[in-house]
């Protein structure tokens, strides 16, 4: 079993206090000024749209978004901390944005190899790797399924499929995979009681992004949000890829809120525990969407934790 560390508070630096997680000054001013300079690469044929922030130089930290999400999904007071360090690389799933859809079934193997062809298409060999919530699915299939592509990687808010795998409760899940749910379903769901404003404020960011054109339109097709609903199923069936997560040999950080109501904490405990060396935080106070709840904080552990 492997080696695992919880971090608390006091270790990240998160904070836990209502008024801090609603973002400070800095992710504010961050933000505003962020933007996505989108472009277009061939991947087997297809067109994939991505964009590039921060230094020109440096392995990339490619990000892998949660269901239904495009690029324009990305809190832009994250990418702007993040980038501030290092390159990072967002891009459209096949079917979502810009870019053209996969033909027949999609599947979480399928995207992944999706994502190695892009790293080729813009000339990396290797970058460290972040997905959060079903971009983690992709993001262990990647690890997984092309190794030497993976120098680090971050895996937050997920699970690692198979029976094993813990779900929210029914309420929970029939929100997070209802393309009907309003902001009001989003934020309850994401956001613990006494931290929403954190949601709210991630909203009011990214629209804010979209309709000062520093993002591109927010373009989710209803046929590619069901396909990837529907390949969740199969997923949650097998036990191979907590299998084979058993077998990487890549530093690992799983990071997770500890009140996440849609990817219950028990899934990176479950995880963590899985892969070797692989180091466990807790944020505090926290749900599925800790990554935007305190942006500039999950941005400074990421790097903290990456070459």
């Amino acid at each position: 079993m492997a080696a695992v560390v919880v971090a608390v508070a006091a270790a990240l630096g998160l904070p836990a206090a209502p008024a801090q997680a609603a973002g400070g000054a800095g992710d504010v001013s961050a933000a505003a000024a962020f933007r996505l300079d989108v472009r277009s690469a061939r991947v087997e044929g297809r067109s994939v749209a991505y964009a590039q922030a921060g230094p020109a130089r440096g392995v990339p930290l490619l990000l892998l978004n949660g269901t239904g999400s495009p690029m324009s999904q990305w809190d832009p007071a994250f990418l702007a901390a993040l980038s501030s360090q290092r390159r990072v690389v967002v891009y459209d799933y096949p079917g979502l944005g810009g870019s053209t859809a996969l033909p027949g079934r999609l599947t979480f193997d399928r995207l992944a190899d999706d994502a190695s062809g892009l790293l080729d298409a813009i000339g990396e060999p290797r970058a460290d790797v972040l997905g959060w919530s079903m971009g983690g699915f992709v993001a262990q299939r990647l690890a997984v399924r092309h190794p030497d592509r993976v120098r680090a990687l971050v895996l937050a808010g997920t699970n690692p499929g198979g029976p094993r795998a813990v779900l929210g409760p029914t309420w929970v899940q029939d929100e997070d995979s209802d393309p009907d749910a309003g902001l009001t379903d989003y934020v309850r769901t994401n956001y613990p009681a006494g931290h929403r404003a954190a949601g709210w404020a991630f909203v009011r960011r990214v629209n804010a992004a979209i309709d000062a054109g520093r993002y591109p339109p927010d373009t989710v097709p209803q046929r590619t949000y069901d396909a990837m609903v529907a390949a969740e199923d199969p997923w949650l069936r097998s036990s191979r890829n907590l299998r084979q997560l058993g077998a990487l040999a890549v530093p690992t950080l799983v990071v997770t809120g500890a009140k996440d109501v849609v990817t219950p904490p028990a899934n990176s405990r479950l995880i963590a525990a899985t892969i070797p060396g692989a180091r466990l935080v807790l944020a505090p106070d926290a749900g599925h969407s800790f990554l935007f709840q305190r942006p500039s904080a999950t941005a400074r552990l990421v790097d903290a934790f990456l070459p």
